[in-house]
This record gives structure tokens, sequence and C-alpha cells, in this order.
């Protein structure tokens, strides 16, 4: 089958692998799109301290079911579905309080373990998500959502609240969606235009570029100088956690899901001073994989503008470099890999 692997860093083409065969507990996926995530790029480019290679990768992707065993969740051959590619060992203490989504030892598909990026792959039954007549196309956009969907559920957003949302690639604005679905006033800051465009286009209140002017002043003139209830990090640069700090009013809370690299330097007394409430964000949980499939169901929130270009599978060299040298014009990067029969 044909499979997408990355043998070195910059170093990406096609390869035939060996069809999986399925074992006890497990289906077997025919892949139909694949969307490459900010990790599958940072393998690509060796930025990605998790991978080893050679390494296929993927996480992100809607398939559909060739062979299933009996199972209660009503899933059967010939239905699209999504699946939850974080593995985790079930022994960690992470795993034993129900924290799932950070074991302390996940192998994540496309990182840690193999992904996506191939014709046919087999997963764990309970995995598996039904798609419930979502298209392939939106289901490959599930994951990436969940992400942002469990960063702000890990700190309660109000009704009304103001959030500001740092960063506007796609994670950022998958944020800017889910806070809008919970009924906040979503403000955007970015440093490209084209971005914050694209904030606006789904749905922002009001965006800030804070290349062009200080995001604190921006902030207070917002929230008549009271600061954001909500500031949500999606960035992972150090300067964008600071500007968080300074845009969040006093007993706000933080929500860190951008990747950082770096070292973020600061007094930290400013933390106590506005009695700020951090929180890091890893992952997702099932309960957030069903979430957000319901609520695309619903038809109350449109993911398929997200969609920048689709590339057939041969085509995914020019895909990875097209998204190593994104100048941010490009959100998500999906890959066609099959058709359903």
């Amino acid at each position: 089958m044909k499979t997408v692997l990355i043998e070195e860093p910059f170093k990406i083409g096609l390869t035939d692998t060996e069809k999986p065969v399925p074992k006890e507990g497990e289906a077997l996926l025919k892949v139909l799109y694949c969307g490459i995530c900010g990790a599958d790029v940072a393998s690509y480019t060796g930025n990605q301290p998790f991978t080893t290679y050679p390494r296929i990768p993927g996480h992100e992707f809607s398939a559909q079911i060739v062979s299933i065993p009996e199972n209660d969740r009503g899933l059967k051959a010939g239905d699209v579905v999504t699946a939850n590619p974080y593995f985790n060992c079930g022994k960690c203490y992470s795993c034993q309080r129900g924290f799932v989504n950070c074991c302390t030892d996940n192998q994540t598909m496309g990182v840690q373990r193999d992904g996506s990026f191939r014709e046919y792959i087999v997963m764990p039954v309970e995995r598996i998500y039904d798609g419930k007549g979502l298209s392939a196309k939106e289901l490959a956009l599930v994951e990436p959502f969940t992400i942002s969907y469990h960063a702000l559920h890990r700190a309660k957003v109000n009704e009304g609240d103001k959030v500001l949302v740092v960063g506007a690639g796609p994670i950022g604005l998958f944020a800017l969606i889910a806070a809008k679905a919970q009924g906040a006033e979503v403000y955007v800051a970015d440093v490209l235009d084209g971005r914050l465009e694209k904030a606006m286009h789904f749905g922002a209140d009001g965006v800030i570029n804070s290349k062009k002017t200080d995001i604190k002043e921006e902030a207070m003139k917002i929230t008549n100088g009271n600061g954001f209830d909500v500031c949500v990090e999606a960035c992972g640069q150090s300067v964008t956690f600071l500007n968080c700090i300074d845009c969040a009013a006093f007993a706000a809370n933080i929500i860190l899901i951008g990747n950082g690299k770096k070292e973020t330097t600061f007094l930290h007394s400013i933390l106590l001073k506005k009695e700020l409430n951090v929180f890091g964000s890893r992952n997702s949980y099932a309960k957030d994989f069903q979430a957000v499939i319901d609520l695309i169901a619903s038809g109350k929130v449109k993911v398929l503008d997200m969609v920048s270009a689709v590339y057939p599978v041969d085509d995914a060299a020019n895909a990875f470099k097209a998204l190593a040298e994104n100048d941010g014009s490009l959100a998500k990067v999906l890959i066609e890999i099959g058709k359903t029969v």
C-alpha cells in the first residue's frame, strides 16, 4: 500500500509497505483524508523532539471501516469514522486517575509511533468514533478541533465572558469557534492580517494586529480597562504568553495550548498579584471527540472553510513543503489518501 514516509528531516516521499492485519479487538480502516498537523511539519523539518526516524506522520484523519469485530458501539463495515490517536499506557499515575490524555508514556500517532499517512491502518475498536453522517473532510478536522475544545473546557468559560485568543493559526481559530459556541465574546490577536481576516470569517467579535498596535492598550480599550476574563495562548511563543498575562483581568484564566520551545522569563509575582489561574492543556478525551462531532453535526459551526488546500497523496511532499514555508496564508491542509467504496 502507498505510505508517506519521512526518512529524515526534509526527506519525505512515498514508499510501499505491507497492508496491516488487525489483531483481536482491532478494526481495519481505509484512510480517506489526513490533515497535516504542526507536529507533522515539525517532524518534517527536524524540530519535533519526540520524533524518531524513519516515521510515518499523521494523526488527524478520517477513514472507512473495512472490517470490524462485533461491538456494542454500532460500528460496522462501510461506516465513515475518525479515531483517537493518543495511545496511553493505562498503568502510570495519570492513567490510574483517569487523565489518559496526559499519560506519562503517551504515544501519539505520527510522533512516537507511526501514523495515518497510508492507505490502511488498524485501530482498537474503542478508539473509533461514529462519524454521524459528517463528510470525510469534516471528520479529518475533528482531532485538531478537539485540542482547542478540550483546552477551552479546562477553564470555565461563561456566556458573555470576554475571551482573547492569541494566535490565529488553525488551533487558535478552533479555539475561537469553541469559545463562541460557549457564548463568549471573542477577540483574536495575531501579527498577520490574512489570519485575522480568517478569524473575522469564523465569527470573531474583533481582532488585534499585535505587530501594528500595542496589544495591552487595545485589550484595555476593548474591556473598559478590566482585561479579558479568559486568555488563550495558541502560538507557543514566550511573547504571546506574556501578552496573555498582560491582557488578563484580575482573577482571570489563562489557557496554554501552544507548544513552546523556548524559555519564558517573567516576574512571577504578577500571577500572585492578579491571582491568575494558568491551565496547561494537552491532547483530548474521548468525550471531547464525541462532543465535537455532535457540535459539527448540529450545523451550529462550519469547519470546512478551515481547509486551505487539498493535495493528492502522490503530491504529499509538496504539501509538507508548502506548510513548512507557510507565510500564514494556509490554515488546514488535507491529503486525500483514498475514496469511499
